[in-house]
């Protein structure tokens, strides 16, 4: 066999760092784990899933209120490419955490933990905040459509809601919540302009796939599950996440909130959050 070219070994050397860097990138989790957990009992580890046109920074008052109270609290980044490979990709995540572990979803982000946590053991409880809970078979586009009140479209006949600026990426389709809409439809004009412009600016989009595709999985039948209902909801209609809380047996809480309940009213998330934790520890 003849010897490695110094790009093969240079690419080698890359590959042997990216795997040890993997291995070690959890002894800070294990760490924070360690020391939340030192002279008391476990606390949950709290998972932070963010939904279409967010990302993990919006969680940012929400996780330091929990991490004040003792939690080791994790906010990934989610793909928003399909629900099927985004809860896979959350469920290994949640395999390289310390449990007990209480999964927190935000809108698209409620699908995710649902199919996720399939299986999972360790999930005590899952908070669903102006979130989809979808039942197998049953997408979040689909449910958004089932209820009247979103904001998402003023043609019910057109193939891709108004609100929405598709853009394509290799074969497939971003959809971005349009700037001129996002105050409206995310935030129900609750925050000033300049901060929905910035949050519109930079907004992570999901794929047609993702809000289109069928859950597969619904943990919610087996695991405790505590819901967030924001009464002026313009993306998820409040019926709907009424329904999907009923139908869930969550313990249901409402607030007059905006689908973004999590930016302009986090302490009553933290407030859920803390419910499930007691209710299930």
């Amino acid at each position: 066999m003849s010897a490695a070219t110094p790009s093969r070994r240079s690419a080698l050397a890359f590959g042997a760092a990216v795997s040890a860097g993997a291995a070690m990138a959890l002894s800070p989790l294990a760490a924070a784990a360690s020391e939340s957990r030192h002279g008391g009992g476990a606390k949950p580890t709290v998972v932070l899933v963010h939904g279409a046109w967010a990302d993990a920074s919006g969680w940012s008052t929400v996780a330091g209120h929990l991490q004040d109270a003792g939690h080791l609290v994790v906010a990934p980044g989610v793909p928003l490419r399909g629900l099927s490979s985004d809860a896979a990709y959350l469920a290994a995540l949640l395999a390289t955490l310390p449990g007990p572990l209480i999964l927190v979803g935000h809108s698209y982000g409620g699908a995710v933990i649902s199919q996720a946590a399939a299986g999972n053991s360790q999930v005590k409880a899952l908070v669903y905040v102006a979130a989809f809970v979808p039942d197998i078979g049953e997408s979040a586009a689909a449910l958004a459509a089932r209820f009247p009140g979103s904001h998402l479209s003023d043609d019910p006949t057109a193939p891709i809601p108004t609100a929405l600026q598709p853009v394509p990426y290799d074969g497939g389709l971003d959809l971005y919540l349009k700037a001129d809409k996002f105050r409206d439809v995310f935030l129900s004009n609750r925050l000033s302009r300049q901060r929905a412009a910035v949050l519109a600016a930079t907004q992570r989009p999901a794929s047609a796939v993702a809000l289109g595709e069928p859950a597969q999985a619904a943990a919610w039948k087996s695991v405790p599950s505590f819901s967030l209902v924001a009464r002026d909801d313009r993306t998820i209609p409040p019926a709907a996440e009424r329904f999907m809380a009923q139908r869930a047996g969550s313990v249901i809480v409402e607030a007059d909130a905006p689908h973004a309940v999590h930016l302009t009213h986090p302490e009553t998330v933290v407030r859920l959050v803390g419910r499930a934790v007691k209710e299930t520890s």
